[in-house]
């Protein structure tokens, strides 16, 4: 569940909406886009403002973003409000905030976007075309932005890790058909390798689409934890995972380079 503290159109004066029945009215007599870039946040203002300033690049009309907060304590909200197409409070935790504005949106096309990523040039069109086929869902690859030299050989690692795997990161920017999200009941209610989950379910249904093009993600995991010693938390957190180990007890490792 989720509650509505904001809904307006970029191109008019924000408002707040105060019943369901005035938001459905309201949604109803706008065109539908045909692209929902989804963003779950928690706690980041110092990034938010830049990331829904670039989107604001992506054609209004085709393309809405909806912003999923999950109980910032820092100005996320008040710093995302003017600059998102919408903005949903939730409760924490990426997979049911992603779920939250999934829910939320109206577009036939989904993507899911970290706070803290970039998109390429003309991304919605590269995610038309993606999903115009016989195939349902993709990511985009990675470039790692921060300080440390290992940065572009992890990022690269991760690229081809995911085109052997069929893998995805929630870093790749992972974007799918609605249907393909209904089809699987969207993300799984974990609080850690959400990401790699839904990959899995999505891939019985198709194939990913592995574009070349690269999105701009924070590396500050590794800066912040050290290369090394993230690169081997991450292994071993998704050797347990694979052995069977619950998300829930491996998130308690994870949450301190999150």
């Amino acid at each position: 569940m989720y509650l509505k503290i904001a809904c307006w159109r970029r191109s008019t004066p924000l408002h707040h909406d105060t019943t369901a029945s005035r938001e459905a009215s309201s949604r109803a007599t706008l065109p539908a886009p045909w692209l929902s870039i989804i963003v779950p946040t928690l706690n980041e203002a110092a990034t938010i403002a830049n990331t829904l300033r670039r989107l604001r690049e992506l054609p209004d009309s085709e393309v809405e973003t909806i912003i999923v907060d999950g109980g910032s304590k820092d100005d996320t909200v008040s710093r995302a409000i003017p600059l998102a197409s919408r903005l949903i409070q939730s409760a924490p935790g990426r997979a049911t905030q992603m779920n939250a504005g999934a829910r939320a949106s109206r577009g036939e096309q989904l993507l899911f976007l970290h706070a803290d990523t970039r998109l390429p040039p003309h991304a919605e069109l590269l995610i038309g075309k993606a999903l115009s086929g016989s195939r349902c869902w993709g990511r985009f690859d990675v470039s790692l932005a921060g300080k440390h030299k290992l940065l572009p050989l992890i990022a690269s690692a991760m690229n081809l890790r995911s085109r052997l795997s069929g893998i995805a990161t929630g870093d790749q920017a992972l974007f799918m058909t609605r249907k393909a999200f209904e089809a699987v009941g969207g993300f799984p209610d974990q609080p850690l390798m959400e990401d790699i989950e839904m990959s899995k379910r999505l891939g019985r249904l198709s194939l990913p689409v592995c574009l070349k093009q690269r999105v701009i993600s924070s590396g500050r995991r590794w800066d912040q934890a050290g290369a090394w010693a993230t690169i081997r938390l991450m292994w071993r957190l998704r050797w347990r995972y694979w052995r069977g180990e619950s998300a829930a007890t491996l998130a308690k490792e994870y949450r301190h380079v999150r």
